[in-house]
């Protein structure tokens, strides 16, 4: 496995719609592989592929139980994601991200999602997710549609102290 760079913001990957992933082989394990590491050297709990100058529809998440630090993380792997529910419930909360680096916003998300994608082997999945991780996916999905949270926020700023894990 291989350290990525991170693309920032002004790279225009990060503003195209990702492309959907048809074939499941090695090389789509490798990317995977690669994402995983990447997003645990920067240190960040999600990355989609486009951060790594990948135009794949691609999205790592590593996170744990956000009120209790001794449950272990749990790694979620998503090949051609799409959110199919957003709760009417949204909560506002402080999001950094690995390719807007040193600035947070606020951005109001749905408090629980499902989301459906297939395994890097290709098996269908469906996921429900609420708090944070559900604000993880819809970052990381976002990502892969070609928008940034600074898309959704009416200001950025940067933080005196880590407010928030970079997603």
């Amino acid at each position: 496995m291989t350290i990525k760079t991170i693309y920032t913001y002004t790279e225009d990957v990060l503003r195209q719609k990702a492309q959907p992933v048809e074939i499941f082989d090695k090389d789509l394990k490798t990317l995977i592989g690669d994402m995983i590491e990447t997003m645990r050297i920067a240190p960040g709990v999600g990355l989609a592929a486009p951060q790594i100058g990948v135009s794949k529809r691609v999205i790592v998440i590593e996170f744990g139980d956000e009120y209790d630090e001794d449950i272990p993380d749990q790694l979620f792997v998503l090949v051609n994601p799409e959110i199919i529910h957003k709760s009417d419930e949204t909560v506002a909360g402080i999001e950094g991200c690995l390719s807007v680096p040193g600035l947070v916003g606020e951005v109001e998300r749905a408090q629980a999602v499902t989301v459906t994608g297939q395994s890097p082997d290709g098996k269908n999945i469906k996921i429900r997710a609420q708090g944070w991780l559900a604000r993880i996916f819809q970052h990381e999905i976002d990502h892969v549609n070609g928008i940034l949270y600074t898309d959704r926020t009416d200001e950025i700023w940067k933080p005196d102290h880590e407010e928030e894990d970079s997603i």
